[in-house]
């Protein structure tokens, strides 16, 4: 079974079209696990109108944020493949298919992206490439390459990466992904699975030049791995119990 999870927030402009494609890929049994952050546009009545079973949508209380909208939906997936998805951009129509493909031999793949604008007219012909992206830990460390929308893992990745720690200084598919890097297998594979969305209201910074100041970069990395050792630490000695532990 698959689980594709979407975080949404005032999404209608291009979220039919993205719908649209994830739909089209998906198996009877699978899902597709929507968490709003109190959207105040027509999200909630685009998800609707397709009155299809496989639309698991789950309505915030209050405002959770990119980070908190994403564990709520994740933390309602079903499925033993989970897959990430942005509520702006289009599925390639191998992407499913090659995804599990790669995912026999990983617990964790990030693909590359077709790089396009808003209205879908191609700016690059791969993310990969000009993010310098790639596998490992340190490297990721320094740089971080996993694009969340290019991610789908193994469920059991969950169990050491849920739950997400307080005031987490990095995007959430950035903690997933170094922490499978740790306990299992990672790959970044060069095929194309998305048309990746860019314009100005993109919730993700991943393809995006830092703003930080030198000084914040660093405490920020220290930061990140002050908790990703903590929660190491309690993995490596059989302390950590997945949804129970905080920190």
């Amino acid at each position: 079974m698959i689980s594709v999870c979407m975080a949404t927030y005032n999404g209608e402009k291009y979220l039919r079209e993205q719908v649209d494609s994830i739909l089209a890929q998906l198996g009877e049994n699978d899902e597709l696990v929507v968490s709003d952050d109190g959207s105040t546009d027509s999200t909630i009545d685009i998800l609707k109108s397709y009155n299809d079973s496989r639309i698991k949508i789950l309505k915030n209380k209050g405002n959770h944020g990119v980070n908190g909208n994403f564990e709520n939906a994740l933390s309602h997936a079903n499925g033993d493949y989970i897959f990430l998805s942005d509520q702006d951009d289009v599925w390639l129509h191998d992407k499913v298919k090659e995804c599990l493909k790669e995912l026999a031999n990983n617990d964790c793949i990030v693909h590359d992206a077709i790089v396009a604008d808003s209205e879908l007219n191609i700016i690059s012909n791969s993310f990969f490439i000009d993010r310098n992206s790639g596998s490992g830990f340190w490297k990721n460390l320094y740089k971080n390459s996993y694009l969340g929308c290019c991610m789908a893992f193994r469920k059991e990745v969950l169990k050491y990466a849920f739950p997400y720690p307080d005031n987490l200084p990095i995007f959430q598919e950035g903690w997933v992904a170094m922490l499978a890097e740790l306990n299992g297998k990672v790959s970044f594979v060069k095929f194309k699975g998305i048309l990746f969305r860019r314009h100005f209201s993109n919730a993700s910074c991943t393809a995006n030049k830092s703003s930080l100041s030198f000084f914040q970069q660093i405490t920020y990395r220290i930061k990140l791995l002050y908790l990703i050792a903590v929660r190491q630490y309690k993995i490596s000695n059989k302390v950590y119990h997945g949804s129970t532990d905080k920190k």
